[in-house]
This record gives C-alpha cells, sequence and structure tokens, in this order.
C-alpha cells in the first residue's frame, strides 16, 4: 500500500515503512525479554547475553526466510528465486540458530534457556506482529478479492481485497497480551504451548483467505498449512517435555538447597 520509499538515494529506497515496522517489532521484542526477565528474576547479564545471541537468531531467520521461499519457488516452478520471504522459514532457521549459538556457548553463560522459555513466544509474538502490519504497508501477503466490508482497496486496485496481513497483525497482538499477562502476572511457564497452538491453529486457517499463490507442499496443504500442523502437533508433547524440565529444574534446586 506505501510500499515507496520514506528516503531514496540514487533512486533505491532505503528507508519503508515496513522496514520501520519490522524496526519496532524487534525493539518491543528485546523490551519484552528485560521486561519479562526482570519479572521473572532472571540475572541480567543472562538476559544480555540472550539479547545478543538473539540479534544473531535474527539475522539469520531473515535469511532461511528467503531460502525456504526460494525452496518453495523452485518446487512451484523449478526456478530458485529469492522474490520474498516466508516468516515461518524464518522462525525455524532463528530458533535454531539461537539453540546452536546457545549450546555452543552455554558453558560461557551465566544462566541456562529453561529460564527464558516463558519469556521467548511473547517475544517472537510482538516482533510478527508488527512485521505484519508492515506486510500490510508494502502491499504483501494480502486476502482474495471480497465485495465484504471488511475488505480494503489498494491503491492501483480496482477492487477490494481481505486485509490478512491486519487479521494476523491484531491476533498476534492479542495473542502476544495473553502471554505477557499469563508470563508477568501469573509466572505461567507454558507459554509455547499457547503459542504453538494457538499460532497453529490461525495460520492454518488464515492459509484459505490468502489470495496470492500460496503453492503446494504435500498434498493440497500450502508450506504454511504443513508448518502449521507441524506446529499444533507439537504444542501438547511440548507441555510435557516443558513439565520434565521444570521439575528436573527444581529438583536439582532443592538437592543444591539441602547441600547448603
Amino acid at each position: 500500500m506505501f510500499d515507496e520509499g520514506l528516503i531514496k538515494i540514487n533512486g533505491k529506497d532505503y528507508v519503508t515503512l515496513y522496514g520501520i515496522c519490522i524496526a519496532i517489532g524487534i525493539i518491543f521484542c528485546i523490551w519484552t525479554l528485560h521486561i519479562l526477565g526482570k519479572k521473572l528474576k532472571v540475572e541480567k547479564k543472562f538476559i544480555d547475553n540472550v539479547e545478543t545471541i538473539g540479534y544473531v537468531a535474527i539475522i539469520i531467520g531473515f535469511v532461511f526466510a528467503a531460502l525456504f521461499q526460494g525452496f518453495y519457488n523452485y518446487l512451484d516452478d523449478g526456478k530458485f528465486t529469492f522474490n520474498s520471504i516466508t516468516f515461518l522459514g524464518g522462525l525455524i532457521g532463528g530458533v535454531g540458530a539461537f539453540l546452536a549459538v546457545y549450546f555452543i556457548f552455554r558453558k560461557k553463560l551465566t544462566g541456562s534457556i529453561i529460564e527464558i522459555l516463558p519469556i521467548a513466544p511473547a517475544c517472537i509474538t510482538i516482533a510478527h506482529a508488527f512485521g505484519r502490519v508492515g506486510c500490510f504497508f508494502a502491499g504483501c501477503c494480502g486476502g482474495k478479492e471480497t465485495t465484504s466490508w471488511l475488505g480494503i482497496r489498494f491503491p492501483g486496485d480496482d477492487f477490494k481485497t481481505l486485509p490478512t496481513q491486519l487479521f494476523e497483525a491484531v491476533f498476534l497482538f492479542i495473542l502476544f497480551g495473553v502471554m505477557f499477562y499469563l508470563t508477568y502476572k501469573k509466572h505461567f511457564k507454558y507459554s509455547f504451548v499457547i503459542y504453538l497452538g494457538g499460532y497453529g491453529v490461525w495460520r492454518f486457517a488464515l492459509e484459505f483467505l490468502r489470495g496470492d499463490d500460496r503453492g503446494s507442499f504435500i498434498g493440497n496443504l500450502s508450506p504454511s498449512q504443513f508448518w502449521s500442523l507441524i506446529m499444533i502437533l507439537l504444542a501438547a508433547p511440548m507441555y510435557f517435555i516443558l513439565k520434565f524440565l521444570y521439575t528436573k529444574r527444581d529438583k536439582a534446586l532443592e538437592i543444591k538447597k539441602d547441600n547448603i
């Protein structure tokens, strides 16, 4: 919608509303990390270390977002082109990169990854929410043509389309609010379960409203629907994995106290 650069140098766009939204999302992501980290009494030095690793994960995540989309393009038309990015590919790459860097340097860090597991989903979600607002301004990731009052006519179009970017952004802001509240007020430890199940279901359903070419990955499933199903299926096992990790940590802390 407003995809032209706000600042141009030699005819090239260097500052766009999409880029500004991404930057704001990252700022709120880091803010959430520090606010919830402080509330849950996670050592500040460890939070700072997580922030640094997070920057690396974000960069690698964007690379994977492009690589995944390039792979989907190859499956679709036989050409490995980088004409866009996909969030779920970036999420997989970013999380994988974060875990890899963490485990490489874990002996030098002052805390355990289990301490930020309740926090990470809220950080991811708020950044993603602003990213989807950026998609709306860029005019990408839109919905099908419609005559509904919910439709929006983008510049240059003779018809209205469903603003699926805003549908997803609103959902993500709500999801963020729920997880932030539960973590901040209730010290809830299973935000990852809510994130995997909640976003997985929403994204799977939202794909039916998308107007851009979604492609096919497995059967009639689009790539995003396939990964959404994986997220949904992982939600229940994630609960038991987290419960095991928290129980193991609590027992270790009890033994440590008894030995003091």
